[in-house]
């Protein structure tokens, strides 16, 4: 048995996380999360102008997209007016709509449930769910639970990973 150092819940032997409340049980050493503070936060350049001529993006029946300018993928927000984004972990009791672990999140510093963004009416908001790495919209960080109107074009980073907000005329 392994006995967790955070919540003291015993998990059996060659557990990597605490089935009772994620913490990492093995490699503590080897693998660390980074903070990181304003001053080491980027400004990234707008790769799409803000302005009224558009062009559409592929996303059927989509409200907006998020472009994630690291790889170039798009991935569209449809079916739903609200989305949880972060990364999943192994025993994660809770999972975010949107998984960003393929795209290098524990990395970055994405928590499990770091965010979310919902269309209300014809305006987009985002909310920083007090995650440990912060939220960063167009290089300004967001207060935790604090609603954000988001705009086309706005860049967005969660800790390290940087989206581009697509948004669709609602």
């Amino acid at each position: 048995m392994i006995v967790c150092s955070n919540c003291k819940h015993s998990n059996m032997a060659g557990a990597v996380f605490c089935a009772e409340c994620g913490a990492q049980l093995i490699g503590k050493d080897t693998l660390t999360t980074q903070n990181i503070t304003t001053q080491q936060f980027e400004r990234v350049s707008e790769r799409i102008p803000k302005n009224d001529s558009y062009q559409p993006f592929d996303g059927g029946d989509a409200w907006a997209s998020l472009h994630l300018l690291d790889t170039g993928q798009v991935l569209p927000l449809s079916m739903k007016n609200e989305f949880t984004m972060g990364r999943v972990s192994e025993g994660q009791p809770i999972m975010p709509d949107i998984d960003l672990s393929p795209y290098q999140a524990y990395a970055a510093g994405v928590s499990r449930l770091h965010a979310v963004i919902k269309r209300d009416g014809n305006r987009i908001i985002f909310i920083d769910l007090g995650s440990a790495n912060g939220t960063y919209i167009n290089g300004k960080r967001l207060t935790p639970n604090i609603e954000q109107a988001l705009n086309h074009g706005d860049i967005i980073a969660l800790g390290k990973l940087k989206l581009q907000i697509l948004v669709k005329n609602l």
